[in-house]
């Protein structure tokens, strides 16, 4: 969330698209501040994806974060795009190797972990 609040106060004019899954409407951190950051700035584009359940009228994505998915929505490889994932590991780790196998280069894909890091 920090690069994205960072973004309006340097006026940045780097492209950027934050997909964001969550199971439901209710479980989206920072909803509201991400609505006015994307409404203030051509150049952050979010889209959400909800697993588990979507609100009447809800027109985003309603499944998990995929390679169909990542083909439709991640930048093409000809731009070479930067991708950052943050996420639990096995969420990081698939859609890393995703993105890999849709042809970016994995230099240029950086992960963030969070959530239990070894059996309890």
């Amino acid at each position: 969330m920090a690069k994205h609040r960072h973004r309006a106060p340097v006026g940045s004019t780097v492209a950027t698209r934050l997909l964001y899954s969550s199971r439901s409407i209710e479980d989206v951190i920072y909803r509201d501040e991400l609505d006015r950051l994307s409404k203030s700035s051509s150049m952050l584009e979010v889209v959400q994806t909800l697993t588990r359940a979507q609100p009447p009228g809800w027109t985003g994505y309603g499944r998990r974060i995929d390679t169909q998915t990542l083909r439709e929505l991640a930048w093409p490889v000809e731009q070479p795009p930067l991708a950052f994932i943050c996420g639990s590991t096995p969420f990081v780790e698939t859609a890393a190797a995703s993105l890999v196998e849709l042809g970016h280069e994995s230099a240029h894909i950086k992960t963030e972990r969070f959530g239990p890091t070894g059996e309890t």
